[in-house]
């Protein structure tokens, strides 16, 4: 048992097998075939892949910048080597997840026109999905370019560097209060929030 909590990858692996024996036991296999079950999983596998980019965006923000400064210099690299480009990585690939599985989601439930045209009905799924793709856009061509210089990814002088953290920070944070609304109306269209 033990080795499966050594390894990241068995770990998954054995959560996804929970899952398909859950649904064995359920008898949910029966109902595969079903557009509702597919709809259903797409929600899922958006639920995962935002959970993964808004606690990397918290981690961001709430942890690993407010720490920073309390890290000696002779450690801080450990951080901008190895953590930060990791969690990077995840960060701005599970950020494309949420939106393409959010997008295709909308679409398997025939409400992505009148979403992104906010129209009544689904409108605050509608106001929350703009604030997603604004959030994706700050992480693929704020955030991500800037953390390159930043990181010594991106060749760039002292000066360079120090506007990019800047110009990467201001995003992040932006990410942060926008997160907040955008989470209220992903909740808010299905539970009567809004």
């Amino acid at each position: 048992m033990g080795a499966i909590f050594q390894s990241l990858g068995r770990t998954v692996i054995a959560g996804v097998v929970i899952v398909v024996i859950m649904l064995g036991i359920a008898g949910t296999f029966g109902r595969m075939g079903d557009l509702g079950y597919w709809t259903f999983f797409m929600r899922w596998l958006h639920i995962l892949a935002g959970v993964m980019w808004i606690g990397l965006l918290w981690y961001f923000n709430f942890v690993q910048t407010p720490s920073m400064p309390k890290i000696p210099d002779e450690h801080k690299p450990a951080i901008s080597k190895v953590i930060a480009p990791a969690a990077l990585f995840w960060f701005r690939w599970s950020a494309l997840a949420t939106v393409v599985t959010g997008l295709l989601l909308a679409g398997m439930n025939q409400y992505i026109v009148q979403a992104l045209s906010i129209a009544p009905p689904v409108r605050a799924i509608g106001i929350g999905m703009w604030l997603a793709l604004i959030m994706a856009f700050n992480v693929w061509f704020i955030i991500w370019p800037n953390q390159k210089k930043v990181l010594g990814i991106a060749p760039a002088e002292a000066d360079a560097k120090a506007k990019a953290a800047r110009t990467a920070g201001l995003a992040s944070r932006v990410n942060t209060m926008l997160s907040i609304p955008m989470l209220y109306c992903m909740a808010a269209q299905s539970h009567g929030g809004f």
